[in-house]
């Protein structure tokens, strides 16, 4: 108890500071940070660096998103709680959680692919243990996410958690008029996360956010590990 206790207060403080900084800037975000345990989304021997400011490795040669990023991209994303969204690269589940509890306030609903098998199923695993009645607000598939979903388009949102070297066209064509594309784009030096907006006439505008360094979207519209 004492522990689950420590941890709360841990996220706590995480929540107040990124608060102060303007990284997270809405009630829904700081609900969903508060709710959503991120010592259940890392590895076990890390659970005590669960709210570290800081990237920690997953396997797979993967990692779970700082917690700050996640905040701005979630920001960014401006996901509202009757959205349809997809996530590229489920990784832990901990991105979708957060999007997941959003999107349960309004009916909408999280598609997450994820290229690797094994960590798709672990994500479950950390859905069921972290917030099980999220299930029901989530879909988790096995495949290419640089070619996006299409049996579930088109999507008000879309999250890519990995770098791309550029933005995939398939994503873009997957979003509804007026929907909301937040990706890291670059190369293994750096990157910068790019907001991008369907317009209603069916074009886009492009702006960039903040500089970033992700894994490598893997992925017939992504990098191929020869590449990165």
């Amino acid at each position: 108890m004492w522990w689950a206790l420590q941890l709360y207060e841990e996220r706590s403080r995480l929540v107040e500071a990124l608060k102060s900084e303007s990284v997270i800037r809405s009630r829904l975000v700081e609900e969903a940070f508060l709710r959503i345990p991120r010592e259940h989304f890392v590895p076990e021997h890390l659970k005590h660096y669960a709210y570290i400011d800081s990237p920690l490795p997953i396997g797979f040669g993967q990692t779970i998103s700082a917690p700050h990023m996640v905040a701005i991209m979630t920001e960014e994303l401006g996901v509202q709680p009757s959205d349809i969204v997809l996530e590229v690269g489920t990784g832990s589940g901990y991105q979708a959680a957060i999007l997941a509890y959003i999107v349960s306030k309004g009916g909408g609903h999280v598609y997450t692919i994820e290229i690797v098998p094994e960590l798709s199923k672990r994500a479950v695993e950390n859905f069921a243990k972290a917030a099980p009645e999220l299930l029901d607000y989530t879909t988790f598939v096995v495949g290419d996410g640089s070619k996006g979903l299409e049996l579930f388009a088109p999507y008000d949102k879309i999250i890519v958690t990995a770098a791309a070297p550029t933005v995939p066209e398939p994503l873009v064509n997957q979003l509804r008029p007026g929907g909301r594309l937040v990706i890291p784009v670059g190369n293994r030096w750096g990157q910068v996360l790019l907001v991008v907006d369907k317009l209603r006439t069916g074009g886009v505008k492009i702006r960039e956010s903040v500089p970033c360094i992700f894994v490598p979207l893997v992925g017939e519209y992504g990098w191929h590990g020869y590449e990165y």
